[in-house]
């Protein structure tokens, strides 16, 4: 089905169709505006900067304003040509393959979990100083925490737009009710005996649920609420070491919060089985206090009419506070770029990072330090709400299939899904787990 998309057979009616085509166009130059290049394969614009990314929904509308800003500024619809990929496997898959084709874009996105693997496979190039210094930027304009993170085999690969964090939304009429919220804000809770009063309290303002977190078809999910809580654990190494060839994730502590989530759901506070809309449903329609999800899902929170809600990091259940996250990043695919298409990526990167505003909307904490810590920044609410979850961020275990949308997501968070439902126990799901990855701790990376 491919091949009949992408190649036009030789035949009487697609001759004529060529025919047909180049009649239309006849006075294009063998450069093009972005539309006319994709609808007709004539070269670009040398002067037009190809740009991919993954975004869809709320987060792909905001990046198209952004784009169009970019465009206001850089010449026009010719200075940009930006094009969507599916999300997750597919989307890096592309990336690399182009790259290794000597077609790569000349910026694209990553999720900082990937970009470190790309970088590793030799399909970035470096990010210097210079680069930086050459648009009026500089490493201590960003969040320290994605920036010092990104560092592969000590070199910048990437330059980081955002974190997303795993955070909770709480509906504010049942958490009021609950005795839980003071001027709109969730009152502080800290230490697992403290949370589990709180879901017992609203457990009772419901007469039901106190908290949900997808888990059918649904696998990422509860990777995110395991890892949360994981990380939360002081002196725990990673799920994964060296670089995935082992599994080095801490069997105690593992079970100690596969057997919390467990227990949740015993006592009725968190769902047994709901899919990832499903999820949201109970907070949104005050049938449960608390949702667990990436900070993504405001939008959907903001089009329901009638309903107050907040946001709050995931609170501090063990030892330190912590939130499973990833962050957005720019990446420069490896290619021959001159000194002035050098300057030119970096100066479409800038004009995002300069645009962090509108980004920030959408519920992702911005990287660039100059909005961040700006009064603008820390008026919008509930976004700032949450902004301090960007500095405890958990990043995946670092391997070839791991990161945001992996193999590893899915072997594991199916495993943990189990135990939410329960249908597994945490040592029977710990031991699935480590007998799925088994084949991917033992092949090499494919980069």
């Amino acid at each position: 089905m491919a091949d009949s998309i992408t190649r036009m057979q030789l035949t009487r009616r697609g001759l004529l169709g060529a025919g047909l085509a180049a009649l239309a166009v006849p006075s294009l130059a063998a450069c093009s505006t972005p539309a006319v290049a994709g609808l007709t394969g004539a070269a670009l614009d040398p002067k037009t900067l190809v740009f991919w990314n993954l975004f869809g929904g709320g987060d792909g509308s905001r990046m198209q304003e952004m784009e169009a800003g970019y465009r206001r500024t850089h010449g026009g619809e010719a200075s940009l040509q930006a094009t969507v990929f599916a999300w997750g496997n597919p989307y890096y898959s592309k990336l690399t393959l182009a790259t290794v084709g000597n077609k790569p874009p000349d910026v694209a996105v990553a999720h900082l979990t990937r970009a470190k693997l790309l970088a590793q496979g030799g399909v970035l190039d470096e990010i210097t100083d210079e680069d930086l210094s050459s648009v009026g930027l500089s490493a201590s304009d960003l969040d320290q925490k994605s920036w010092n993170t990104q560092r592969t085999d000590g070199r910048n690969i990437a330059i980081p737009l955002d974190t997303h964090p795993f955070v909770m939304f709480f509906n504010q009429d049942v958490c009021e009710k609950a005795g839980l919220v003071e001027n709109g804000k969730l009152k502080p809770i800290s230490g697992l005996k403290d949370f589990e009063a709180a879901l017992a309290e609203v457990s009772r303002v419901t007469k039901g649920g106190a908290i949900t977190s997808a888990n059918v078809n649904e696998t990422a999910t509860p990777w995110r609420l395991f890892q949360t809580l994981y990380s939360q654990f002081s002196d725990v190494k990673p799920y994964l070491g060296d670089d995935g060839k082992t599994i080095t994730v801490d069997q105690d502590a593992a079970k100690e919060v596969l057997a919390t989530i467990a227990r949740w759901g015993q006592k009725g506070w968190l769902n047994k089985a709901l899919d990832y809309a499903g999820s949201q449903t109970p907070m949104f329609t005050g049938k449960a206090g608390f949702y667990l999800q990436g900070e993504w899902e405001i939008t959907t929170a903001q089009s329901i009419k009638g309903l107050k809600f907040g946001m709050a990091p995931v609170p501090q259940l063990f030892d330190k506070p912590a939130s499973q996250a990833d962050s957005h990043t720019f990446v420069l695919p490896k290619k021959d770029r001159t000194p002035e298409q050098r300057k030119q990526a970096m100066g479409f990167i800038k004009s995002m990072l300069d645009q962090s505003y509108t980004w920030a909307q959408g519920g992702h904490v911005p990287a660039y330090l100059p909005l961040r810590d700006s009064r603008k920044y820390k008026d919008l609410e509930p976004q700032a709400d949450y902004a301090a979850a960007a500095d405890n961020a958990a990043y995946d275990p670092t391997a070839w299939y791991s990161g945001s949308g992996s193999t590893f997501e899915t072997i594991v968070g199916s495993q943990f899904a189990l135990v939410q439902q329960g249908a597994s126990t945490p040592e029977g799901a710990l031991r699935s787990a480590s007998d799925q990855l088994q084949t991917y701790l033992r092949t090499p990376s494919p980069l």
